[in-house]
């Protein structure tokens, strides 16, 4: 499996592909997803308090996906108008009609942003841009003085098992890195942080299906398991396991969530 080197490598249409593939099964799958979605929304909740006293807020999100994210902003801010972005179009099968929301479908990379935002959010997403800092020059364009541009995103040991394996996964920036983009183009940085977070299996079977069901096998566009290359990764993937209290073997797959919430300067 060839390694992607360089994010520019990215095949947009592909990754849409996949996650559409992925669409029905991917609410059950994406259990750590959920549950960073969550803690995002209460890092909003308690850097951005003023955000959930605004009456009539313009929101913007990035990469909604079937909507962890969305609907938690739905249900608890007082919003104008939802904008909601994503490459493919299904993702409206996720939101009942309201008149409120809009849909922006296509690759933000190549979208120009909506303007007089007060929140700029994104789950789980932003690991799939190729220029991140333009991303948040746009942002910092369309975000109203003092307005928030508050993510979740991954770093670098995420997946590290498959790319230990395979060679294959996304390049992640750091930390360090998304900090001095967001300094750089205007943000100021109220909140900063990472975790590691680990799902078990009870085969490397599982691990597989795990990630075909939430659309992570989009970066695989040019890969075939054939039945030996599949019997060499199960048989690979031992070194990631353990034996449970039940002395059932177990196999670990990382995730490595960071989060930030950053605020547009004057």
């Amino acid at each position: 499996m060839d390694r992607v080197n360089k994010k520019s490598e990215i095949n947009k249409s592909h990754v849409a592909l996949r996650f559409a593939q992925a669409g029905q099964s991917y609410s059950g799958h994406a259990v750590v997803q959920k549950q960073i979605a969550q803690h995002l929304f209460e890092l909003i909740g308690e850097y951005c308090p003023n955000l959930l006293s605004h009456l009539s807020l313009n929101i913007f999100e990035i990469g909604c996906g079937s909507g962890n994210l969305s609907h938690l902003l739905m249900e608890n801010l007082q919003f104008k108008k939802l904008i909601l972005n994503d490459l493919y179009s299904e993702i409206q099968q996720h939101f009942l009609a309201n008149a409120k929301i809009e849909y922006l479908i296509g690759d933000i990379e190549q979208l120009e942003f909506p303007e007089d935002l007060n929140l700029i959010a994104s789950s789980s997403a932003l690991q799939w841009v190729t220029n991140l800092e333009a991303i948040f020059k746009k942002g910092f364009l369309t975000l109203n003085h003092q307005a928030y541009f508050c993510f979740s995103t991954f770093g670098q040991r995420n997946l590290e098992e498959i790319k230990t394996l395979t060679g294959q996964g996304l390049d992640y920036l750091s930390v360090k890195n998304i900090q001095r983009l967001l300094e750089k183009n205007g943000f100021e940085i109220l909140h900063i942080s990472e975790q590691i977070a680990h799902l078990n299996f009870d085969h490397p079977k599982h691990v597989l299906q795990h990630l075909k069901a939430t659309g992570v096998t989009a970066t695989a566009s040019n890969f075939r398991w054939t039945k030996q290359t599949l019997a060499d990764f199960y048989q690979d993937y031992q070194k990631f396991s353990f034996s449970d209290e039940l002395g059932q073997q177990q196999y670990l797959l990382t995730y490595h969530p960071i989060y930030c919430i950053a605020r547009r300067m004057p």
